[in-house]
């Protein structure tokens, strides 16, 4: 269970303002006057040191407890910009859109293509293949787990596809998370970058029904925050 110590204001009045943030096209400017015209006065400031701490801490909190996954999975990465910079998010779904899991990066190598995938297996298991596009970290990447698998005694490799147009499915589910940063102009620090596209990833999880059915979003949001009880899925 996440803790709310030292917090200001009742837990499910946090959680409310970042599920919201998270799941709408809203800045905190906005967010500032939809929390006052229902009785909560905070400012922006603070709404940002909500989302920043918070909707990360959810997010590892859900990171096991999603929907068993297909073994067959598609990953690409998209750009982001963080203070004027470009940066990496690497992302990973499977045949059937349901995401897997999800990195921001500084860089673009095989280094971080291999930190991902160790990442990705490590929540989800492994795959029993890949569809990639023709950049050669990321194929280095599988390459470099599939000599750590042998190493393990694992014979058999994770298999890789490398046509582009196969990754169709992940070029577009990339949109859902485009369409939500736009509004926010970019960020001013990559830690708040990492948290705020965290919080978006799960929110859209969420939406996929990667979770507990029968609840609404906000409810799963809650329970993953530890703030519903667990029921079966």
């Amino acid at each position: 269970m996440i803790s709310f110590k030292g917090a200001h204001f009742p837990k499910d009045v946090i959680l409310h303002a970042v599920f919201f943030y998270l799941r709408y096209g809203v800045s905190y400017r906005d967010l500032e006057e939809i929390m006052a015209e229902r009785g909560v006065d905070l400012d922006h400031a603070t709404l940002n040191r909500w989302v920043g701490k918070y909707a990360v801490l959810v997010t590892e909190a859900a990171r096991y407890r999603k929907r068993v996954a297909d073994r067959s999975w598609c990953m690409d990465e998209t750009y982001v910009k963080v203070k004027g910079e470009w940066v990496y998010l690497y992302r990973a779904i499977d045949k059937f859109g349901k995401t897997l899991d999800f990195m921001l990066s500084k860089r673009r190598n095989k280094a971080a293509a291999t930190k991902f995938f160790a990442r990705a297996f490590e929540a989800n298991g492994l795959s029993r293949k890949i569809v990639i596009g023709k950049r050669g970290a990321n194929t280095a990447g599988i390459k470099t787990i599939n000599k750590m698998l042998r190493s393990f005694g694992r014979p058999i490799s994770i298999g890789m596809v490398r046509q582009k147009y196969l990754n169709n499915i992940i070029e577009q589910d990339h949109r859902f998370i485009k369409r939500r940063i736009r509004p926010m102009l970019g960020f001013k620090s990559f830690t708040a970058a990492a948290s705020a596209l965290a919080g978006i990833e799960l929110v859209n999880m969420i939406r996929k029904g990667q979770f507990t059915l029968g609840l609404s979003s906000f409810q799963q949001f809650a329970q993953l925050a530890g703030r519903l009880p667990a029921c079966s899925t």
